[in-house]
């Protein structure tokens, strides 16, 4: 988790952001691994080779500008309004209190390990969204992020379960 900063768009003086994303240092680490890739991919000797670690190349700078561009991918701006923005491809979409119907984190069982998702169910354009998160979006633990969610957008015990 970012560090509390003042919101430099506010209107209120009193707001601040709370900020969950993907460590920059992952994504360069990405980035300088597809990058590898293409230049292996150019320097591959037969057509077979510079397909399939093209793609792979082509998969991981993909993934890199898509971690880049959602940067930070959830935030909370605090105040008097509390509102939660998610940051995806297309740009950010905001949600107040009223319109999370729920938030969670539910975890499975993946490799031998238990991973924790946190799950918010939010209302939009007068249908229900899922918004799913994992460790590599938050760049945290999503317990922790859940826990300072609830707290910052001021949710009732209904609203998270």
């Amino acid at each position: 988790m970012t560090p509390e900063r003042p919101d430099p768009r506010s209107t209120d003086r009193d707001e601040t952001i709370l900020a969950w994303t993907t460590p920059a240092a992952a994504l360069v680490a990405v980035t300088l691994g597809g990058i590898a890739l293409a230049v292996a991919a150019v320097l591959a000797a037969d057509a077979t080779s510079r397909l399939l670690v093209g793609l792979a190349a082509a998969g991981l700078l993909g993934l890199a500008v898509l971690g880049f561009r959602q940067r930070p991918r959830l935030s909370v701006l605090t105040g008097a309004r509390p509102r939660l923005v998610v940051r995806t491809l297309l740009g950010a979409d905001e949600y107040t209190a009223d319109r999370i119907l729920r938030a969670r984190v539910v975890s499975f069982r993946r490799l031998g390990r238990t991973m924790p998702t946190l799950e918010l169910d939010v209302e939009r354009d007068g249908s229900e969204r899922l918004l799913i998160f994992s460790r590599w979006d938050l760049g945290t633990d999503p317990v922790v992020v859940y826990q300072d969610l609830i707290a910052a957008m001021r949710l009732s015990g209904d609203t998270a379960r």
